[in-house]
């Protein structure tokens, strides 16, 4: 193939710069665009995960899922060399397909032949909400720029069909809740060596990325914070449908851990509205996923995104969660809990994603080692 041809994408008025669409701006091997849904039903028994991600200038091109439901992890992930037709979001036995952009989207995980019982899924995705932009992310390790993100996040409802180990999950509105992320930039792929950047570690590391669906309203709090508590990253913010939105103030979370570990399994969010009123949000951790395991981010030990796996690469497994002993590396990763929430009244439903390593002084954490009491 010539690889100086247009694509198909070059025929809109999208570009960015004198470049192809097919090429990136950058040649950064870290940059990456990708997306994230989350569907998880009221009662906590079930909550399902999936992602898909474009790595240009590395040529790869992957997707995964994951159905928590028990003690029991599905997982499907796929992998593949990155063609030209940006518009084709399939990897694999997994697909999204942008049925109206900003607004409604199909999940599917086509069935394995050879496991009937496998996870596989078809839904659609529906936003009951304005999609919200987050904070422009930026970090940087030893001087160097390590991440920087554009994300914006939204929130609505799902219906369709999951099936996971012999169970067959009907997914309706009103009973069950969806959120997703959608983000682009440059982000660490596995792979390159560190250098100077490993005399550069934190010695702490907090993060909270809260996105919460009432019946009328979406509110979205996210915090970033290091050893010592200082906010890197800081949001709190109320969308309803034809009303401006609205800042509330400084988020602020007390969370209690379930002793020996930082597991979450309640919290409070204090937020404050514009006229000065304090709100409290009530958190009710109802089903974890832990990241590391099963859906590629680090410091997932079997599979990372963006990693070249090969041509056509599928891989489908079952993880025991029973055992946190056997998932020592979901410790140190990023965990996305569904959770119910209250606040004035209302009952809402969403994602409470926390990451807690090393040195955090608000919650009492001294070192990598330290858990709640």
């Amino acid at each position: 193939m010539d690889d100086d041809r247009p694509v198909a994408l070059d025929e809109y008025p999208v570009h960015q710069a004198p470049l192809s669409m097919k090429h990136h701006v950058s040649g950064d091997r870290n940059v990456y665009d990708r997306c994230i849904f989350h569907v998880l039903d009221h009662s906590g028994r079930a909550l399902l995960i999936a992602g898909l991600g474009v790595y240009p200038n590395t040529g790869v091109v992957d997707a995964y899922a994951t159905l928590r439901t028990g003690d029991r992890l599905h997982a499907v992930r796929a992998s593949d060399a990155l063609g030209d037709d940006r518009m084709r979001l399939e990897v694999g036995p997994l697909r999204i397909t942008v049925d109206e952009p900003l607004r409604r989207f199909t999940l599917s995980c086509a069935a394995d032949p050879a496991d009937p019982d496998g996870l596989s899924f078809d839904l659609t995705w529906t936003a009951d909400f304005p999609a919200l932009w987050e904070p422009h992310h930026l970090q940087r390790t030893g001087g160097r720029l390590t991440l920087e993100g554009r994300r914006f996040v939204q929130a609505g409802r799902c219906a369709g069909v999951i099936r996971a180990g012999g169970e067959r999950f009907e997914v309706t509105a009103g009973e069950w809740t969806g959120t997703r992320d959608r983000s682009w930039g440059v982000r660490p792929i596995p792979g390159e060596e560190p250098g100077r950047a490993a005399e550069s570690r934190p010695e702490g590391f907090h993060w909270l990325w809260i996105p919460m669906r009432f019946d009328d309203r979406f509110v979205m709090v996210v915090a970033q914070e290091d050893a010592d508590g200082y906010r890197t990253l800081n949001q709190a913010q109320l969308v309803r449908n034809g009303r401006r939105d609205t800042q509330l103030g400084w988020p602020r979370t007390e969370i209690a851990y379930r002793p020996g570990t930082r597991h979450p399994e309640s919290a409070v969010v204090h937020l404050t509205d514009p006229g000065g009123k304090p709100l409290e949000i009530g958190v009710e951790i109802l089903a974890s996923s832990p990241l590391a395991v099963g859906a590629g981010y680090p410091p997932a030990g079997d599979w990372q995104h963006g990693t070249w796996q090969g041509r056509d690469w599928t891989d489908r497994r079952v993880y025991d969660l029973s055992d946190p002993s056997a998932h020592p590396l979901a410790a140190y990763g990023v965990t996305d809990h569904a959770a119910r929430f209250t606040l004035d009244g209302r009952t809402g439903h969403g994602i409470f994603e926390h990451g807690s390593f090393g040195r955090h002084d608000p919650s009492g954490f001294t070192d990598f080692t330290s858990t709640a009491r």
